[in-house]
């Protein structure tokens, strides 16, 4: 009799374990399992530093595609601009990487967005626009770019133009 218990007790055990595990799975809230760059996925920004050349500043398309959301900053002769790049359902992005009220240069991609590291507010990830938030009204402008031999190549001057559009209210 003592034996079928420990037998019963042991399979028990195996049984909770099991248990055990797929809950804690469950409650990992599921963004270890989702692909980068999709709806889901929790990714926040890794810093790179952009090969800067003459008028034109390149980022690897790899690097981006590998790390879903980096961000990289450009020094000008106003001080230093920051701008991120990110993968969002197969597609790439460039933007001016700041929140001006709150003075954040980080942002989360998560479900479509891109969530202020700082003060929380949320922007659309495909057209930057404002969603919620204190700085709401403060735009992620586009940077338009190509993509040659591997890289996402931009001009400085575009960069420029986005991070300077990204400082006023509004999109231009």
């Amino acid at each position: 009799m003592k034996r079928g218990r420990v037998l019963i007790a042991a399979g028990g055990l195996a049984i909770l374990a099991a248990a055990v595990t797929l809950g804690l799975a469950a409650c990992s809230g599921g963004t270890a399992a989702a692909s980068p760059g999709s709806s889901s996925a929790s990714v926040n920004p890794t810093w790179i530093t952009p090969d800067i050349s003459g008028t034109t500043v390149s980022v690897s398309e790899a690097v981006v595609k590998n790390d879903v959301n980096v961000h990289f900053q450009m020094p000008t002769s106003k001080g230093t601009t920051y701008f991120m790049a990110y993968e969002y359902n197969g597609k790439t992005y460039v933007r001016a990487d700041l929140c001006v009220p709150c003075q954040s240069v980080s942002f989360t991609l998560y479900k479509g967005n891109l969530i202020c590291d700082s003060c929380g507010t949320v922007f659309k990830a495909t057209d930057g626009t404002g969603v919620s938030g204190a700085c709401v009204r403060y735009p992620k402008a586009s940077v338009p770019y190509q993509t040659v031999d591997g890289k996402i190549v931009m001009t400085q001057s575009d960069l420029i133009t986005a991070f300077e559009n990204t400082l006023q209210p509004g999109l231009p």
